[in-house]
């Protein structure tokens, strides 16, 4: 079984090498030793939410603080393959139930869009901690995941022109549409076996419309950017479970799970 993964600050785990003693306190202090209640000589990953894992060994534990000694240091590598979800948003929570199994199925990024057909509204205030909420979504998802990196969360893309300065900046951009005639395994098979090497990862993005759909204005816009419509199925998926389905999807066709 993997151990439990609690989060730190990089300055504070930078420069740990095994044998060293580090305190986790705060509120991931509180939740080992009060709500886990891990005691001495148990297994603990502490990460810093950008790739750094120290495997660890509980050397005692105190009133919301957890004493631990460093046994290995990992870096783990960045994917060769980056996905990023521009996710519309979305009512009953169907947009933070999406980001968080795509969190938990490893998705890099995730980007909240006011789409045309969006009910959900994000305005002034809403703006602001909108994004600050997904971040706490995803970093609660890396946790149940234990992983080392924590998806980072990008400002509203207020709109079409937004998303098409992203679409822009990928190597693929994918729109996920029911009126797609191409597979998203076969458009993705196809790109890949057209990348030459390139040093970095690849940056693939996924576009999930809201519960109307994404509209055909949007499809222009983001097609004439270019982007590329796929295909995930021959049934219709809520916007909660496009992205993660095809999450999986591409994991598998691009390798990111071989």
């Amino acid at each position: 079984m993997s151990n439990p993964v609690f989060y730190a600050a990089t300055d504070q785990l930078a420069g740990l090498v095994p044998g060293a003693h580090f305190s986790l306190d705060g509120a991931e202090g509180r939740h080992a030793t009060t709500v886990k209640r891990l005691s001495e000589g148990e297994p603990v990953d502490v990460c810093d939410g950008g790739g750094l894992r120290l495997v660890c060994s509980v050397a005692g534990a105190g009133k919301g603080v957890l004493e631990v000694e460093v046994v290995e240091v990992v870096r783990e590598a960045a994917p060769a393959v980056a996905l990023t979800l521009v996710q519309a948003l979305a009512k009953g929570d169907r947009d933070e139930l999406a980001i968080e199994m795509a969190t938990e199925l490893g998705i890099d990024a995730v980007v909240p869009w006011q789409s045309e057909r969006s009910i959900v509204r994000w305005k002034m205030e809403k703006a602001l901690k909108g994004p600050e909420k997904w971040r706490q979504v995803v970093a609660a998802a890396a946790k149940q995941a234990r992983r080392a990196t924590i998806p980072g969360v990008g400002a509203l893309a207020a709109g079409t022109a937004a998303v098409c300065e992203r679409i822009a900046a990928a190597d693929l951009a994918l729109i996920l549409h029911e009126d797609a005639h191409d597979a998203l395994a076969v458009v993705a098979r196809n790109w890949q076996a057209t990348q030459p090497a390139k040093p970095g990862p690849l940056d693939v993005v996924m576009i999930v419309g809201p519960e109307g759909g994404i509209s055909p204005a949007e499809v222009d816009a983001f097609v004439a950017a270019g982007a590329r419509m796929a295909l995930l199925g021959h049934h219709v998926l809520r916007s909660s479970t496009a992205g993660p389905a095809a999450v999986v999807l591409l994991n598998q066709e691009l390798g990111r799970w071989s």
